[in-house]
């Protein structure tokens, strides 16, 4: 069953990721963009690491991609050019590659045995919240602690000049 979800989340990663990149709207590409970093923190639950799953969805599909629709958003983009017709050689390469790329794909399927590798005791904990909390307060604690003061500094410092920037302009 796994190795059915591992594959399902493998192709629907790379078919996103290429739909991505085909798609002549800017925000469809960015929604299979998000599509793509769903099946990527799949791809972290199947390898036990749940934490990189979690960032992943809040930090780079969340975030992220927000930002980037935001940016979209304002550039608003009017004369959408047509890809298709500048750059024929470059698909063309494109295509090639793609087709070596699916060919190992469909090697690699076929001479399956239908095993996956053992996988250490110790190996399964290595990307649970606990490990990397564990790691980060105690080996790592002064780093993360500077870096917190640091963000908060720079977070205090991007407000007092938000801050100034309206009291300038409400006194004119």
């Amino acid at each position: 069953m796994i190795t059915y979800l591992f594959i399902f989340l493998a192709v629907l990663a790379v078919a996103s990721a290429l739909a991505m990149v085909i798609n002549k709207n800017t925000v469809n590409s960015a929604l299979f963009l998000v599509l793509n970093m769903v099946s990527l923190a799949g791809l972290f639950l199947l390898l036990k690491a749940q934490f990189l799953a979690v960032i992943q969805i809040l930090v780079y599909a969340g975030a992220i991609m927000v930002l980037f629709l935001f940016v979209i958003m304002l550039l608003n983009v009017q004369d959408e050019e047509s890809l298709f017709s500048k750059f024929r050689i470059k698909y063309f390469v494109a295509f090639l590659l793609g087709v070596v790329v699916f060919s190992q794909i469909l090697y690699s399927i076929g001479s399956f045995s239908g095993t996956l590798p053992t996988v250490a005791p110790e190996m399964t904990e290595v990307g649970t919240v606990e490990a990397i909390g564990d790691v980060l307060y105690s080996e790592y604690l002064l780093p993360f602690h500077i870096i917190a003061m640091l963000l908060t500094a720079a977070m205090n410092g991007a407000l007092m000049l938000a801050q100034h920037k309206v009291r300038t302009e409400d006194n004119k």
